[in-house]
């Protein structure tokens, strides 16, 4: 049994939230370069170059990437043979974020009460914590912070079975269609299918926190995967919805066994500031 101390754990969080606002993973900054190149629409091309721009920029003088600093995701996968020390891991993880928050001059957007007052937190910003137990002794943090705008145009939908792929593919086209320029493109697509329904929904933004450029290792959703981003990028929204072929930057899918009367399917999309890092204590 290896002991990790919730301070550490504290202190990975709060500088992980620093740095996932302020630099843009290299696998994304590589798909928006490829994106560029591939690009044909002039003015999608200069939106393109303002994006990197803006990358290079926040990178150099650790500035927030975008105004919107999100809501702190964390995905915790916690080693069977770890034994937490130290204190609460919940308030360790809401520690972590506010410390993030405050010292790093970002700006809150979480509102407590929100079907009533919309109170902003301030410097108490509890995170959303997704906890899974795996395998091993380590602790493996990954920390997103999740713009509004994307996530306003999260969708979920209980399909009959015999929907099949083609209902599949009618809904992602549709949701990405409709969200048009709210998405600040070029996006990552998540897709959740199985399970049930709030699984599926899990799914779908842990899909968002796979590289990209890494394949599916099952063949049959990767085959799905590439027919899925074709038909995405086909619709012509490109970067910032002004045309153009990049209108996502990948199409990312999570499947689980489902009940044989159901069949679930969740999106959850991701502006072209997909930020995300990640730590293994």
């Amino acid at each position: 049994m290896r002991e990790i101390h919730v301070d550490d754990i504290r202190e990975t969080v709060k500088r992980l939230c620093i740095e996932a606002t302020c630099l843009l993973p290299e696998d994304v900054v590589r798909a928006l370069q490829t994106a560029r190149k591939r690009e044909e629409s002039p003015v999608a091309i200069r939106v393109l170059d303002h994006i990197l721009l803006n990358a290079d920029k926040a990178r150099d003088e650790m500035l927030p990437l975008c105004q919107d600093t999100g809501t702190t995701v964390i995905f915790l996968d916690i080693g069977q043979d770890v034994h937490l020390v130290g204190g609460d891991l919940r308030q360790a993880l809401r520690d972590g974020a506010s410390a993030a928050y405050s010292d790093g001059y970002l700006r809150s957007f979480i509102v407590n009460k929100p079907f009533s007052s919309r109170t902003n937190t301030g410097n108490k910003f509890p995170p959303v914590v997704h906890t899974e137990i795996v395998p091993g002794d380590t602790v493996r943090i990954q920390l997103m912070p999740k713009g509004g705008g994307c996530e306003n145009m999260s969708r979920f939908t209980m399909m009959r079975p015999a929907t099949g792929k083609q209902g599949v593919t009618e809904f992602v086209l549709k949701t990405v269609q409709e969200s048009g320029d709210t998405l600040c493109p070029p996006i990552i697509v998540g897709l959740g299918m199985g399970g049930s329904a709030e699984y599926a929904m899990y799914m779908a933004k842990r899909a968002l926190t796979r590289k990209i450029g890494e394949l599916n290792p099952d063949a049959e959703e990767a085959g799905f995967e590439a027919e899925l981003l074709e038909k995405v990028n086909a619709l012509g929204l490109g970067p910032q919805a002004v045309g153009g072929r990049a209108t996502a930057l990948a199409l990312h899918m999570m499947t689980y066994p489902t009940h044989v009367a159901s069949l679930p399917v969740a999106i959850n999309l991701q502006c072209h500031s997909a930020r995300l890092k990640e730590a293994v204590l």
